[in-house]
């Protein structure tokens, strides 16, 4: 295993965290699933007080099998206006966890202008946790759009972030370079997931890939990125941490092999969408109709380039049933105003790519995993 920095935290974090939002099995699963990722070379696991009983899980296995100097926890809490609930929270939490301290403390889902706002207005209640010592570094998790998390990395009140970053999304690039420069933690949220459902990929992906595997190689993209600090591994039991935890120590530049597999993977793109291409410039927004064409000309893009039409309809699906955490209605929605038309670099047809890819991706709607 290795280990970086945690940015300003100058704690050092094993480039892969557990993540605890689906070891909701039972607590003997779940504590057999830390030890395992503990006794991997692990030192930093991710709970929420919205994971179902997953704290109260992980507080079990820091009774009966860990020690606490062992790990380093972070576990999260959403905005609330009401600042007699931070403190309530964070102490139920603490109860959970059986422990007397929080390594780390972040405010989950900064998604909104809002959302920002209120966190504002509650920071001073968690300093003073951080002054008695119940809260030791303060971060933030955003599934929110670009300008609301530089936004958020600039109001310095946070030490760490924890976001969506992926070699088949990459806008939020900026914000990468932004929290390296004020030395923040950076961690990688669902990377495997998130990153395109990198665990059972389509045959035309995993031959493109060959002689790796795609997930491998979006491990590898991440790893070998020295601003990033950890990735989460999000197991539901202790065997799925095998695979993963063994590139742990592949952090190095990437090699030349692996940046012609992702230079065939460009090519590809450019070969099958042609002139159809969104190149996710975002120029387009605001639609009218609250259509976030970005995401869903990317989900277009991956579907026709990769054949990841699973990933692209599990995604689709989000829209119009996960609010703030992930915005934005369907392309059937498009009234063929045509607003975004002159703003597009590309000239797309962007009605006509929004309906296509709804023809392709409908299906049945989806909820988030911890709801």
């Amino acid at each position: 295993m290795h280990y970086r920095r945690f940015g300003k935290t100058n704690l050092n974090l094993s480039v892969f965290s557990l993540g605890t939002m689906r070891y909701l099995v039972s607590q003997e699963n779940a504590v057999e699933t830390i030890k395992q990722a503990v006794n991997m070379g692990i030192n930093h696991i991710e709970t929420a007080r919205g994971y179902g009983k997953s704290e109260k899980y992980l507080g079990a296995a820091l009774v009966c099998e860990l020690q606490r100097t062992q790990l380093y926890i972070t576990t999260k809490i959403t905005p609330t206006r009401d600042v007699s609930l931070i403190e309530r929270y964070i102490n139920e939490s603490l109860e959970n966890l059986n422990t007397d301290y929080l390594d780390f403390l972040a405010i989950h889902g900064i998604n909104t202008w809002e959302h920002l706002e209120i966190t504002h207005h509650g920071i001073k209640a968690i300093h003073k946790m951080i002054d008695d010592g119940r809260v030791r570094h303060i971060g933030f998790s955003t599934h929110g759009p670009l300008d609301v998390i530089l936004a958020t990395i600039n109001t310095d009140f946070f030490q760490f972030i924890n976001l969506h970053y992926y070699y088949f999304f990459q806008h939020n690039a900026p914000a990468i370079e932004l929290a390296k420069q004020k030395d923040m933690g950076i961690f990688i949220i669902s990377p495997a997931d998130k990153g395109g459902q990198l665990y059972t990929p389509s045959p035309t992906l995993q031959e493109l890939c060959q002689p790796f595997s795609p997930l491998e190689l979006n491990y590898r993209f991440l790893l070998s990125d020295p601003r990033i600090t950890t990735l989460s591994v999000g197991a539901a039991r202790p065997q799925e941490l095998e695979w993963p935890l063994s590139i742990s120590s592949c952090t190095q530049p990437l090699t030349p092999q692996e940046a012609e597999i992702f230079q065939r993977l460009e090519n590809q793109a450019l070969t099958r969408l042609g002139t159809e291409k969104c190149s996710q410039c975002y120029a387009c927004l605001p639609c009218p109709e609250s259509i976030h064409i970005p995401e869903v000309l990317r989900l277009r893009n991956l579907t026709v380039a990769y054949d990841m039409t699973e990933f692209g309809k599990y995604r689709y699906g989000m829209f119009e049933n996960a609010g703030h955490w992930f915005p934005g209605n369907k392309g059937s929605r498009c009234t063929e105003c045509g607003e975004c038309l002159p703003r597009c670099p590309e000239n797309l047809d962007i009605p006509t790519l929004l309906k296509d890819t709804h023809e392709k991706l409908k299906g049945s709607s989806g909820r988030r995993l911890w709801e």
